[in-house]
């Protein structure tokens, strides 16, 4: 009998599933169980606005973790919301609170694996993407160095994808929209953090590669088709 595997998910709102009402937008989380084979769950429990320290204040952590198991996943992306007022500092209180989720996940039995942030759409005039996150990657890297948790790199990887697409073309990946190009934007939006379903798709696509390039045991369920490129 084949083995199957929980993956929970953490992080903010581009893993998300987000509400109907703001679709196409999508987080990379709400599609992902399209890459894998039926032994593959996946739990989103990723939430709008989150950071690192609210998710824990909130309860969701302790929630994952009265349910996870021996075995299972927990995937971890916090950064974007880190930067806010009431989020944290990278190498302090960042750090802490991510030993916090990668303890927890040991506790229980389960993997963790760290998700650096993924890039917000911002180039410069010369067509170059401009860091938006500041040292919040850097201190997840360092701390997955630290801990020796396995890290899925989505930091640099959007990078790579944002800029081979260029400043137009990446824009299919975001929730930009025309006005009444979508039902649910009449006057059209500009938003340059969240992804459409097809930008989902394609940041999941490069955590499926993160997955591959780690040799992680779920890689064998991946579903070959979904995952390569029509």
């Amino acid at each position: 009998m084949e083995k199957s595997y929980t993956i929970y998910l953490a992080g903010d709102s581009t893993v998300a599933n987000c509400p109907s009402h703001e679709a196409p937008m999508a987080g990379w989380g709400q599609t992902f169980h399209e890459f894998f084979q039926e032994n593959i769950l996946i739990i989103n429990k990723a939430m709008g606005g989150r950071s690192s320290n609210s998710f824990i204040e909130e309860g969701r952590l302790e929630a994952i973790m009265n349910e996870i198991q021996p075995d299972d996943f927990l995937f971890i992306q916090f950064g974007h919301n880190d930067q806010k007022s009431y989020g944290t500092e990278p190498y302090t209180t960042f750090q802490s609170n991510l030993t916090e989720y990668i303890t927890g996940a040991r506790a229980k039995g389960a993997y963790p694996i760290l998700i650096t942030p993924v890039h917000r759409r911002k180039f410069n005039e010369d067509g170059i993407l401009e860091n938006t996150l500041g040292e919040y990657p850097e201190a997840m890297m360092e701390l997955a160095e630290k801990l020796d948790v396995p890290l899925i790199d989505l930091w640099s990887k959007t990078r790579k994808l944002y800029e081979e697409l260029g400043v137009e073309g990446s824009k299919k990946l975001f929730t930009i929209f025309a006005p009444n190009e979508q039902p649910n934007y009449p006057d059209g939006i500009i938003d340059n953090t969240h992804f459409s379903e097809h930008g989902a798709k394609e940041v999941g696509r490069l955590v499926i590669e993160g997955i591959r390039d780690l040799r992680l045991p779920i890689e064998k369920y991946i579903c070959e088709k979904k995952f390569l490129k029509s």
